[in-house]
């Protein structure tokens, strides 16, 4: 039986902590099962927000490749899209992608970030989106051994009503994940309330009592079902996530699994329909 996604007897093995290599075999059926299940009815009518980690623009063939990373991108067909590793990571900090095009083909804007001169974002972390006008923008310095980050963006979106987004990459460690977590619940208990969607590489696959994801559980209530998309060849981890803070304010979450993003990255992206009616004018 399903309960928000899992079934009942992983979400009970989940509990439990069980080993990756189980996780990752349940992960293979539930994978199976969709491919076998008659595809959802989508509504199109709903703007489309993503997130997708582009490894540095180099794919699983180990080939640096920002065109193909931008066609990717342009596949997904994201209104709003948070990206993570968009820059160099060592030394100065350089983007990697060619967004003067990309907004041309696409029409996908940057969020001005004040990072660096040569940087597309923070910490690698970028948000780009199509309609609106950009309100607030506040960068977060994440706790943790590796130098992480979290872009918090206010958008005023041409359909009316505001969002908040959240691009974060979490750290590998697993400590560092839960003080991230606490790091950012902080910093929306510091802010005004505000319709919010939390997006990003989390880093985080487990769901029981031992994921750092629980700490966003007061915040945003039950998170939405996990769904795999790494490696991106063969997706049984669902380390990116895409969260809201409001029942419903998401919807159709699923990735974008074709033949260029199965190779572009080693993550493919995460996407979901924004119900922007259930944003308050």
């Amino acid at each position: 039986m399903k309960k928000n996604g899992l079934l009942d007897d992983e979400k009970t093995a989940l509990t439990k902590n069980t080993s990756l290599s189980a996780f990752v075999m349940q992960s293979l059926r539930d994978r199976r099962q969709r491919q076998n299940a008659a595809p959802a009815t989508k509504d199109h009518s709903h703007p489309v927000i993503a997130s997708y980690n582009v490894h540095k623009c180099v794919g699983r063939d180990r080939k640096f490749d920002p065109d193909r990373t931008s066609r990717v991108i342009q596949e997904i067909g994201a209104d709003i899209i948070a990206l993570q590793e968009a820059d160099s990571r060592f030394g100065e900090r350089t983007g990697l992608l060619d967004l003067a095009r990309l907004e041309r083909e696409s029409g996908l804007v940057p969020v001005p970030v004040q990072a660096g001169v040569k940087a597309h974002g923070w910490h690698g972390n970028v948000v780009l989106f199509k309609e609106g006008a950009v309100r607030d923008v506040h960068t977060l310095k994440l706790p943790g051994l590796e130098p992480r980050g979290a872009l918090v963006v206010e958008l005023d979106l041409k359909r009316g009503g505001t969002l908040r987004v959240i691009a974060a990459h979490f750290g590998l460690l697993r400590h560092s994940r839960a003080q991230q977590a606490k790091a950012l619940i902080g910093l929306l208990e510091a802010r005004n309330e505000c319709a919010t969607i939390l997006m990003g590489d989390l880093n985080e696959w487990r769901l029981g009592n031992g994921s750092s994801l629980n700490t966003f559980r007061d915040a945003f209530g039950g998170l939405p079902p996990a769904v795999p998309s790494f490696p991106s060849n063969l997706p049984v981890l669902a380390l990116d996530r895409i969260i809201a803070n409001r029942e419903g304010l998401i919807e159709q979450v699923e990735a974008h699994d074709s033949a260029l993003a199965r190779i572009a990255s080693d993550h493919l992206p995460l996407k979901a329909a924004i119900r922007t009616d259930l944003l308050p004018a």
